[in-house]
């Protein structure tokens, strides 16, 4: 098919300057093609439809929709079409394909968007379409039928009024209020109740009133017939009684916008308060939605360049607006911005006049609060920088550069500052100091400060020249017996380090020295620096100052024992021989150590080994807090950077019991305690003597039985153990002390005549002892006493020696009930037969 200029004109280039000189997404439609054309023919096609363009081009109206069709054809559609020239449409048809995919998405958004915009009315402005259609590079009339798809009205708001048709109005207002009635249409036609029709022309409605005016004559005079006869008036006295009716109902609709309510809340407002047509109440929000500013009119466009901050561009539209343009609350919103620019101006003219910058920053922030885009007031400001910083100062910090100033006296306005190297600015605070983590090594630097505030910026203050030179890093010095090495990096820039000791140079080869001219015992003082080139010479930094001691070879731990810390918390007692020089150290390791026993390795690879479990020395030991977990714990003493291996022993974590108690039962100890959940068996020892106690019968015998005369004082040591690959491994012991003690005898007899009963206590020993206090208790009941506040005393005696017999009046207490006797001191009480102790039954 041959190419029709003219039709490409008008389907192609006329709806793209329509549309703000936006080119169709469509290839086919940009370049009319169609899917049956060769190669050729496609060739030949975009070859006329770019005379078209040049051609067009001379045209004014046609220049920007060219330029951007050129733009896109040589970004992205030349190497396409030499492709097709050469008999490869496969990338043309992807971009067809594309293109069409894009174009389905443009419409697919312009659907949405004048749904949007339609909202729940289904009514839009020719304009809005129009804008819509413009930004999405369409023809209005193609927006216009996908709205008609859309069931979406396309029309002009009516022109409802916007000042009322009668002056007096007001007192119809309250005429009407006084009567009760909706509004002024709803009094006219009272026999309507819904459907009332107000737009348009409404025939017969002077003779409506004159017939209501009749009616109200033969009413007894009072409110009513007043407030009626002034309606009655305002209708008669106006040209357009149907605009007045218009306006009534407008005014009201006006003041039920401000609440921003939604248009179906709206709209169900007016068909169901006020008993509207629900074709006039769609008219009649639609109208009143534009001229608000919700789809436009001077209204909106004047409130959108308020919230805007456009107050000089609000005063400049509403100069170039008709008077009658501005009614209602348009006419407010004119003189309020009005007054703003104003009163901003008087301020702006008064600033140019002050001799104190913050006076005048003061006055111009107050006027461009009120009108941000007041005309010369942001070039005043650019022309009054805050007071300078003073002192600033420079200084070294390890390796960054700390800048330090006073912040500047100006107080109006939010002061900034910026910092300049060498004149280039690298920083941008708010605070008066910066730090400059980069510095130039070797080369004189002069930082200074300006302060800002906005786009004015003070005269900058300078610092003193600084040169960044750094020290050597990652020194290291060891010192062991009578030998200290250091290791050290050396700067890039530097020339070489130098080593002084005690002021004495020490020869230092590469990254590195060893000074063996030392003793064990005494402290030196060693300073390494680095040495920079400066033009004239050479320059030594400061140096790092380090001091160390040399220290003679330290002795391992030969051995050590771990047990439970008896008044600790869960931690170990570690008890070993102190070493005679360096610092004890635990390291639990995960399995037996690769360094043997007595050598002495880095203190790194035994950190990097395991971890160090922190101890506390004490008067017998060292109480470790042990890791929660099993594994190798071994002795290290450390002495400078050197670690000396010393014994290890295999550590389960195993937790020791708790709350032990012993309680002698003649010549047996009972043993009771809480059994550790991770446990399976606990070793006890007391003396040469052993006994291991499973979980399983120590439950079962209700508690642990030893067999210890009551003439030995053991401690009896109880050890949570297991067995690990065939070997028994202990864990932390628990110590318990029982002191001697000696077994007494006695009996409680009731003797004498009736009238003069007593009981007697008599003591017997195997050996001599003294008693230091003995009780006698009374308690009634068939239970016998468990101690000695388990009853009432009936006789106390303080340091008695068995043998003895004491005695004391007979109780009167009724039967049943038991005596018995405690003691305190080295003894043990044994009790007589049961039926000494109980009398009754």
């Amino acid at each position: 098919m041959p190419f029709d200029e003219a039709r490409y004109v008008r389907e192609v280039l006329d709806p793209a300057r329509l549309a703000g000189g936006a080119p169709p997404v469509d290839v086919r439609r940009r370049y009319q093609l169609t899917d049956a054309m060769s190669a050729a023919e496609i060739t030949e096609t975009v070859r006329q439809v770019r005379q078209c363009w040049r051609r067009s081009r001379q045209k004014l109206k046609y220049r920007k929709v060219i330029d951007a069709l050129e733009a896109d054809h040589a970004k992205r559609y030349t190497a396409i079409f030499q492709d097709a020239a050469n008999g490869d449409l496969g990338k043309l048809k992807a971009e067809i394909k594309q293109s069409a995919e894009q174009e389905g998405r443009r419409l697919a958004d312009v659907r949405r968007r004048l749904g949007d915009a339609a909202g729940k009315l289904r009514l839009l402005a020719p304009d809005v379409v129009a804008g819509i259609a413009k930004s999405a590079g369409m023809r209005s009339e193609d927006a216009e039928k996908l709205a008609a798809e859309l069931r979406i009205e396309v029309r002009e708001p009516d022109q409802l009024p916007q000042s009322p048709p009668y002056a007096a109005y007001a007192k119809v207002r309250a005429a009407l209020d006084t009567m009760g009635q909706r509004h002024l249409a709803g009094f006219v036609f009272p026999e309507v109740s819904t459907g009332i029709r107000v737009m348009g022309d409404i025939p017969g409605i002077m003779d409506k009133v004159a017939g209501l005016e009749r009616e109200a004559q033969r009413k007894t005079r009072g409110p009513w017939t007043e407030s009626a006869d002034t309606v009655f008036s305002g209708l008669r006295n106006t040209p357009d009684p149907a605009a007045l009716l218009r306006y009534d109902i407008a005014a009201r609709l006006r003041e039920r916008v401000r609440e921003h309510p939604y248009d179906d809340t709206l709209m169900r407002h007016v068909t169901d308060d006020l008993g509207l047509d629900p074709d006039d109440a769609k008219r009649l929000v639609f109208a009143i939605r534009q001229e608000s500013g919700v789809s436009g009119g001077p209204g909106g466009r004047l409130r959108e360049l308020i919230e805007a901050g456009q107050v000089q561009a609000a005063v400049d539209f509403a100069e170039a607006l008709p008077a009658q343009a501005l009614t209602g609350e348009s006419a407010e919103l004119v003189a309020e911005v009005r007054a703003r620019l104003a009163k901003a101006a008087r301020l702006r003219d008064a600033s140019r006049a002050q001799t104190d910058p913050d006076q005048a920053w003061s006055m111009l922030e107050e006027a461009l609060s009120a009108v941000p885009d007041l005309p010369g007031a942001e070039d005043l400001l650019a022309r009054l920088p805050p007071e300078p910083p003073a002192g600033a100062r420079a200084h070294l910090q390890d390796d960054v550069v700390a800048i330090t100033w006073q912040p500047s006296t100006s107080r109006a306005g939010e002061i900034g500052y910026e910092v300049y190297r060498n004149g280039v600015l690298f920083a941008e605070v708010t605070r008066p100091n910066a730090a400059d983590e980069r510095p130039p090594v070797n080369k004189p630097v002069v930082y200074s400060v300006a302060a800002r505030r906005k786009q004015a910026t003070s005269a900058p203050v300078a610092c003193a020249p600084l040169t960044f030179r750094p020290e050597p890093e990652e020194l290291r010095l060891t010192a062991v017996d009578g030998v200290v090495t250091g290791r050290w990096r050396t700067p890039p820039e530097a020339l070489r380090v130098v080593v002084t000791r005690d002021g004495r140079p020490i020869p230092a080869e590469g990254s590195g020295f060893r000074d063996r001219d030392v003793r064990d015992g005494t402290t030196y003082v060693y300073v390494v620096a680095a040495v920079y080139p400066d033009g004239r010479g050479e320059v030594v930094t400061p140096g790092l100052r380090r001091s160390v001691t040399p220290q003679a070879r330290p002795e391992p731990v030969e051995s050590f024992t771990v047990e439970s810390d008896p008044g600790g918390q869960g931690e170990l007692l570690i008890r070993c021989a102190e070493p005679p020089s360096g610092v004890l150290e635990f390291v639990m390791l995960p399995a037996e150590p690769r360094w043997p026993y007595g050598a002495t390795v880095p203190l790194r690879e035994v950190r990097a080994a395991g971890p160090v479990l922190p101890a506390t020395p004490t008067r017998d030991g060292y109480l470790v807090r042990p890791a929660h977990v099993s594994g190798v714990l071994l002795a290290v003493t450390v002495v400078g950077d050197g670690a000396t291996i010393g014994a290890h022993r295999e550590h389960v974590n195993l937790t020791a019991p708790r709350r032990v108690s012993a309680v002698r039962r003649g010549g047996t100890v009972h043993v009771g305690l809480e059994w550790p959940t991770d446990v399976p068996e606990i070793e006890v020892q007391w003396g040469e003597r052993r006994l291991v106690v499973s979980s399983a019968a120590y439950r079962s015998q209700g508690g642990i039985r030893l067999d210890i005369p009551e003439v030995e004082s053991p401690t009896i040591q109880l050890t949570p153990t297991t067995v690990v690959k065939g070997a028994r491994i202990r864990g932390p012991a628990v110590p318990v002390t029982l002191s001697a003690v000696v077994p007494i005898r006695y009996e409680v007899r009731a003797e004498g005549a009736p009238w003069r009963r007593e009981l007697v206590v008599s003591l017997t020993a195997e050996r001599p002892v003294q008693v230091t206090r003995l009780v006698l208790v009374i308690k009634p009941g068939r239970i016998q006493p468990g101690s000695a506040d388990d009853g009432r005393v009936i006789g106390e005696w303080s340091d008695v020696s068995p043998p003895a017999r004491l005695t004391v009046p007979m109780p009167r207490q009724a039967k049943p009930y038991w005596l018995r006797c405690f003691a305190e001191g080295p003894v043990e009480l044994v009790d007589p037969p049961v039926r000494m102790l109980k009398v009754g039954k």
